[in-house]
């Protein structure tokens, strides 16, 4: 998961890890989440791990190059051979194009771009309040799925949904006569189990295409992708995540907890404020007027034959037309128009200085994407320039052309949820993985969209399990006001469940979308 707005919460950490690791009867299954959690401690900053990649990568075509290694390239059939980093043309190489494989990496200008709209949306408070009002508005009976619903959408927010909505939920369950942790549990799997699914192309796109497709050129130069190449697949992925989420928590979880006992919550509890006032009630009605508009006058565009939104020779909406090409504009200004509307009538916003500095803000916040980017594609380069990447796929590719597609399709998303239990960073683990299942899939006869989607899912359904969520800690503090007894070991009892459905419902449902070959997206086949 992209760790976007992070709060500072390292201190909160180790004070709740302490108290939910003392006196504590661990089960197997607490035993090795805390096994995970070390091992994840140990491993270095994402941005140092890439440079040590970049130094691993450099040593390796050293090796290799010994053994003159060479397959024939896939594209044109050449005879291609290993060339060594360490060598007099690898540091020249290094020395004219390291800063140019930086500034020209695909797609960094698209999500910092997406940002600023993001950005403004969610440092106004329109994204808070706008989850706020939709499940205070919500009726009793659909109280529940409601909440799903904004947790699974609330990636587009960022890491707001994972923040604001499970507290919120834990009040709401009280109301209805549920027990909190409950509530806290099921908003929490939905904001984080859900992460890969979406009714909306938005910002976790973006940030899994900037690597897909630096990925793909490294085998071919002529594969088309798009940041909105996962949409169907993805907004399918809600239709199907929301009964299975509700459905593990009104037959196992609620049940499981049974009535709340407030005589175990703290006595100075503070209860989370739903509250909308006037003001930001009439704010937040006209930034959604606002997105509302915005999303009519696109469609108006895009209905005209000649429309600037279509290709201009064939006249498709999807293939090479400005309206996917520039989805990374449109993302920017559905959500920069309402959140600046919602921020001004607010008086969140009073100047444009203000505007200004929540933009900073927010672009602040992914300085650590950056970093990581510079090594990423640093590593990128190598591989490609050291013919390493296209050696090592076609090898790959050699030893799995003989498995069934569906092996693979299980095998990947099992791979990124084991290595998703490591490292926190949707982000960060696409980065390493990337480079690897996309050139490799690409030759065994699989589109790049494909293999970013059934990644996505591997990254998502563990989430909820995972101790390198940076969240995981703070849903205990949440827990620990309404059962001060609350460990760390009894809180995963009750976000496991939602994983282990997510896992057998997502796989099953991809290797179903695989079957019925339907493409994952505009653009995005499943196979080449």
């Amino acid at each position: 998961m992209a760790n976007m707005g992070m709060v500072v919460i390292t201190k909160q950490r180790g004070q709740s890890l302490m108290v939910a690791n003392t006196k504590e009867k661990k089960s197997f299954v607490s035993k090795f989440l805390n096994g995970v959690e070390f091992v994840g401690n140990k491993l270095p900053d994402p941005a140092v791990l890439f440079f040590l990649m970049c130094v691993g990568l450099v040593i390796i075509t050293w090796i290799v190059s010994l053994f003159n290694v060479s397959v024939k390239h896939p594209g044109d059939g050449k005879t291609i051979h290993i060339k060594s980093i360490l060598s007099h043309d690898g540091f020249a190489y290094i020395m004219n194009n390291a800063i140019k494989n930086f500034s020209e990496f695909p797609a960094l200008g698209l999500v910092l771009g997406v940002m600023i709209g993001i950005g403004a949306a969610e440092k106004s408070g329109y994204f808070d309040k706008l989850m706020i009002s939709v499940v205070n508005r919500a009726p009793k009976k659909l109280i529940v799925p409601t909440i799903i619903l904004i947790g699974i959408l609330g990636s587009t927010a960022g890491d707001a949904a994972t923040i604001i909505l499970p507290p919120l939920a834990a009040m709401l369950f009280i109301k209805i006569g549920y027990h909190p942790i409950a509530g806290l549990a099921m908003a929490y799997a939905s904001a984080v189990g859900g992460f890969a699914a979406n009714l909306v192309v938005g910002m976790q796109d973006a940030l899994v295409y900037s690597f897909t497709d630096p990925a793909a050129r490294i085998v071919s130069k002529n594969i088309k992708t798009n940041v909105a190449m996962n949409w169907y697949f993805i907004a399918a992925s809600v239709v199907v995540l929301l009964p299975t989420i509700h459905l593990v928590t009104t037959k196992l979880i609620i049940p499981r907890l049974g009535k709340y006992d407030d005589s175990q919550a703290h006595e100075d509890t503070e209860e989370t404020s739903s509250h909308i006032t006037p003001k930001e009630n009439k704010a937040l009605f006209f930034a959604n007027i606002s997105f509302v508009v915005l999303i009519v006058l696109l469609i108006i565009c895009a209905i005209p034959e000649h429309s600037f939104l279509r290709n201009a020779k064939t006249g498709s909406l999807l293939d090479d037309a400005p309206l996917i090409n520039g989805v990374g504009l449109i993302i920017l200004v559905v959500f920069l128009v309402p959140g600046t509307i919602y921020g001004v009538l607010s008086g969140e916003i009073k100047n444009t200085k203000d505007l200004g500095s929540m933009i900073a803000d927010s672009l602040g916040s992914m300085g650590s994407f950056i970093v990581i980017v510079f090594f990423a594609a640093q590593l990128l380069a190598f591989l490609e320039w050291s013919n390493l990447g296209v050696i090592a796929a076609v090898k790959g590719a050699k030893l799995l052309q003989h498995q069934n597609g569906i092996v693979l399709i299980i095998g990947i998303i099992i791979l990124s949820a084991m290595v998703n239990m490591l490292v926190g960073s949707a982000s960060a683990k696409w980065g390493i993985l990337a480079p690897i299942f996309v050139p490799m899939l690409i030759l065994v006869g699989f589109h790049p969209a494909f293999t970013q989607a059934i990644y996505r899912v591997g990254d998502s359904i563990t989430n909820p399990i995972t101790p390198m969520m940076p969240y995981l800690p703070l849903l205990l503090s949440y827990a620990q006001k309404y059962d001060k007894k609350m460990k760390l070991g009894t809180l995963l009892s009750s976000l496991m469940p939602y994983s282990i459905a997510l896992t057998i419902v997502w796989i099953a449902f991809t290797l179903i979308w695989f079957l019925l070959g339907i493409p994952v997206g505009p653009g995005g086949p499943i196979k080449m």
